[in-house]
This record gives structure tokens, C-alpha cells and sequence, in this order.
């Protein structure tokens, strides 16, 4: 199942303040971008993020999931709604 584009649009619009948020469709899905550099995934209407050590004390316990079939796991972010995520993460964990 593929990702609708309201769902990226408003995942996008979330993360506005980190940098300049772009979106491509990549293989029937959604890769995110901050500033020109990907640092997620939008898979089955699902946010991913890239593992990084600095988003992993962040998330505190961190919940792990593979995007799709052979992926490597990434942060499963399950609450989209909570801008301040997107803020307290900042730019230097997202870009």
C-alpha cells in the first residue's frame, strides 16, 4: 500500500522550522528531506526517521520498525501531531 500524499503533505508541514522540508516519491513511497538531505522515510502512511544517536536519547526509547521488506530498521515515529517533535529535534538531528 502506498503512501497517501495528504498524509507526506502533512508530515512535511510538520517538520517546517527544522529547514526547508522537501518530499520525493521514491519507489512507490516517500523520501523526506531536510534542507536537501533525506532524513526519513514515509512508507504505508508510516514515519520513519534515520537511526542516529542523538535522535535516540531524544526518543528516549526509540521504537524500532522496518519501513519495508529488507529494510534496515529506522525510529518508527507513531505521533505526527506533536510539532514540538519536530522542533525539539532540531535541525542538527533532522539535517
Amino acid at each position: 500500500m502506498a503512501s497517501q500524499l495528504d498524509y507526506v503533505q502533512y508530515v512535511a508541514d510538520q517538520a517546517v522550522g527544522a529547514g526547508v522540508i522537501t518530499f520525493r516519491k521514491m519507489f512507490g513511497d516517500y523520501g523526506i528531506y531536510c534542507d536537501g538531505k533525506i532524513f526519513g522515510l514515509i512508507c504505508d502512511d508510516r514515519f520513519f526517521v534515520n537511526p542516529t544517536q542523538a535522535g535516540a536519547t531524544l526518543l528516549g526509547t526509540p521504537v524500532l520498525a522496518s519501513p519495508y521488506d529488507g529494510a534496515k530498521d529506522y525510529f518508527l515515529i507513531s505521533d505526527v501531531d506533536d510539532r514540538d517533535f519536530y522542533l525539539g529535534f532540531g535541525k542538527s538531528n533532522l539535517c
